[in-house]
């Protein structure tokens, strides 16, 4: 694991973060399983990263913690999928799984800035509400959330995954591709309601 610390922000809230290596498909899933289970319902979940740095994989592992029995494929082409599983103590889940790498375009009306055209694209998209008040048998997980950051709700876990230039290959398993080498996950949560949950998360 690479050491982790407290970042100090007093322009808005004190953030705590965890960095993890990362070395194959494997412990991506896992890690996400591992961070599933810990869920208990309301939380809003920030997938963010490039390409080939592991999200659809993370949120594969994500549902199978969540007792998921669907595939968890990138939800590019539908935005959101809910998709419905248990939590660890057995209560019913609703996970709602969100890519946003198409929202908040750059098309925007006279006088309109990013953040106000992004905030009607979930509107639009039903997204708003969930976003700001969860249900307590939901988890909202978004992929490229880095996009949403500055119109979420303050409460959130980020989750940043990084892949090193020039690492990393390319190989089949009998069930899909996947691309192993290197990443690093960077757990950041943001909130009161996510006091603690680091400090006991102990990724192994």
């Amino acid at each position: 694991m690479v050491p982790s610390g407290i970042h100090d922000d007093r322009k808005a809230q004190d953030v705590e973060s965890k960095q993890y290596a990362i070395p194959t498909a494997e412990r991506m899933r896992a890690l996400g399983e591992q961070v599933a289970r810990r869920m208990r319902g309301g939380e809003v979940i920030l997938l963010s990263g490039p390409l080939g740095a592991g999200k659809t994989t993370f949120a594969q592992g994500f549902g199978a913690g969540l007792g998921i029995d669907e595939p968890i494929v990138s939800p590019t082409f539908t935005i959101a999928r809910e998709l419905n599983g248990t939590f660890a103590d057995g209560r019913p889940a609703r996970l709602i799984h969100v890519d946003a790498y198409r929202l908040g375009g750059t098309d925007y009306a006279p006088g309109q800035d990013s953040v106000d055209r992004l905030l009607d694209e979930l509107e639009s998209l039903g997204l708003d509400e969930e976003l700001e008040d969860v249900d307590e048998h939901a988890v909202v997980l978004m992929e490229w959330g880095e996009q949403m950051a500055a119109a979420l709700a303050d409460e959130r876990l980020d989750i940043t995954l990084t892949r090193p230039v020039g690492t990393g290959h390319v190989r089949r398993t009998d069930r899909e591709l996947t691309s192993d080498g290197m990443r690093y996950a960077t757990l950041t949560a943001v909130g009161g309601r996510w006091d603690g949950f680091l400090g006991a998360f102990d990724f192994a």
